[in-house]
């Protein structure tokens, strides 16, 4: 019998113990634990009799926020089948090539989303509560009420908000689609103390207008990701004294940093028993090659106290990599073998970091084949494909850009157009909103005629990267998405200008 406990067996126990207690508040209406436990189980018996799912199988899940999502979760998981969260922004042949990827054979569709599957219908993972404790380990008890307004399909959702709430044997309050303006009415409805976030998220609350009720509310704690330092002072300014809790982690990753003290900018504190525990470094990166930096041997060079370095985190037993779902290869580009000595292996996290004197772990920026738009993470190697299926385009390199005022990076693509044929602004549009999520699909577009490679023959990026989107430094010709012209039209000076100031929203 495994001794891994799940977010179901402690939901299990959760529900046997406090069952007329409310469980989830979602759209006015409360349901305890004991009524999501029985909707499971009569989902579980539907799953068993009529759609003949057997243990071991894996089922996709296509689903908003709703209650229904954790029924159908747990009746699948009391049916002993694994589950694999679709993000429901992803349509067309990236939804096809995630459900093909996790390994399912079939596919429950929320009644909202049924749409979605007009153009394509033609490993076992163990969640475990080490995820979930998060709560707890920030001082969370069972009398707090947990606001979520962030994407089931995201761990973050899922397992820290919705496990930690039953961890906790609290309550939460479950949002449809998060919307600023009925944030803080929300919390003062249903007394919320403790709220998740993605940074883009507190900015938006400090973008609404102000109002004498900012500091009315019972917030006590917000736990999430991704919180830029100055957002994170006027968001404590203005709406007082919440402890702002980031946590830092990836659903495949296997190691975490929890910021439990609230200090401003930083994801965590490292010490002596973590590094026991958790065998993690900082090496040395070169942004330009693209590349770690090694010695004469070929091995990684540990960075010093205080300098920019690649996060790896050493593969074993007590942080072990199960990879990712249908792909090897996949699983295997994110490893680093011989590290620092013959025969070892490191999650490549592909951030880099910095740790200050004191333990204190700051995030610095993101490098190789994803950047972070949106909340959501964008795969340059997905939209590369994606844009390449274009008949004017010969070459792509996908990256992303710092615009002020912006969490992350916005999507840009550099092109180069094919002999013969012109760049077509409003083709590319209607491609990339057919084919690609809204937070993936570039933002601007570079022409270019010669693709800059690395002295490894790799596409260069930090160039590109470093020189934004200006166009009264850039030369090449660029474009900007434009929804309202339904294209790609001209990056002007004075369209620039309305992007940086945030009059023009992106």
């Amino acid at each position: 019998m495994s001794s891994v406990r799940t977010v179901l067996d402690r939901f299990m126990e959760q529900a046997q113990r406090i069952p007329d207690k409310p469980f989830v508040i979602y759209d006015g209406s409360v349901h305890t634990y004991r009524e999501v436990d029985r909707r499971s189980n009569q989902l579980a018996h539907v799953f068993l009799r009529q759609v003949k799912l057997k243990k071991g199988d894996c089922v996709a899940l296509l689903m908003s926020n709703e209650p229904d999502f954790l029924n159908v979760w747990f009746g699948l998981a009391k049916v002993g089948c694994s589950v694999a969260f679709l993000n429901t922004n992803i349509r067309s042949r990236s939804l096809l090539h995630c459900f093909s990827c996790c390994g399912a054979r079939t596919l429950i569709v929320g009644s909202d989303l049924v749409d979605s599957l007009d153009d394509i219908l033609l490993e076992d993972n163990v969640q475990s509560l080490k995820a979930a404790a998060g709560f707890w380990a920030f001082g969370g008890t069972e009398d707090d009420v947990v606001y979520i307004p962030l994407p089931l399909y995201h761990s973050a959702a899922s397992l820290i908000g919705i496990g930690g709430t039953i961890e906790l044997g609290a309550t939460c309050v479950l949002k449809k689609k998060f919307s600023a303006s009925q944030f803080w009415n929300d919390c003062r409805q249903h007394d919320v103390t403790i709220f998740q976030y993605i940074g883009e998220l507190c900015r938006y609350l400090c973008n609404q207008p102000k109002t004498e009720m900012d500091q009315d509310h019972k917030v006590r704690m917000g736990v999430g990701n991704g919180l830029r330092q100055d957002v994170w002072r006027e968001f404590l300014s203005r709406f007082g004294n919440i402890k702002m809790c980031e946590v830092y982690g990836s659903t495949e990753g296997n190691l975490c940093f929890m910021n439990h003290i609230g200090k401003i900018g930083t994801v965590g504190r490292s010490n002596l028993f973590y590094r026991l525990l958790f065998k993690y470094d900082l090496v040395k990166y070169d942004m330009i090659k693209d590349e770690v930096v090694k010695d004469q041997q070929g091995f990684c060079q540990r960075v010093n106290r205080g300098e920019t370095g690649l996060l790896l985190s050493k593969v074993s037993s007590i942080s072990p990599f199960f990879g990712y779902a249908g792909s090897k290869q996949l699983t295997e580009k994110k490893l680093m073998r011989n590290v620092f000595v013959k025969g070892d292996a490191y999650f490549n996290t592909g951030d880099l970091m910095a740790e200050d004197q004191e333990g204190f772990i700051c995030f610095r920026d993101r490098v190789g084949d994803t950047f972070r738009w949106k909340g959501e993470n964008v795969a340059t190697t997905e939209v590369t494909e994606t844009l390449g299926l274009v008949d004017f385009i010969q070459e792509v390199n996908v990256f992303g850009v710092e615009v002020p005022g912006h969490e992350g990076r916005a999507g840009m693509a550099a092109l180069i157009v094919r002999p013969g044929l012109k760049f077509d602004g409003k083709k590319l549009f209607e491609h990339s909103v057919r084919d690609l999520p809204a937070y993936a699909r570039p933002i601007f577009i570079r022409l270019q005629e010669v693709m800059e490679m690395t002295s490894t023959f790799k596409q260069q990026k930090f160039q590109l990267v470093q020189s934004g989107f200006n166009p009264s430094t850039i030369s090449d010709p660029l474009y900007v998405l434009d929804y309202r012209q339904k294209s790609y039209v001209p990056l002007t000076e004075q369209l620039y200008q309305s992007i940086v100031s945030g009059e023009h929203k992106l």
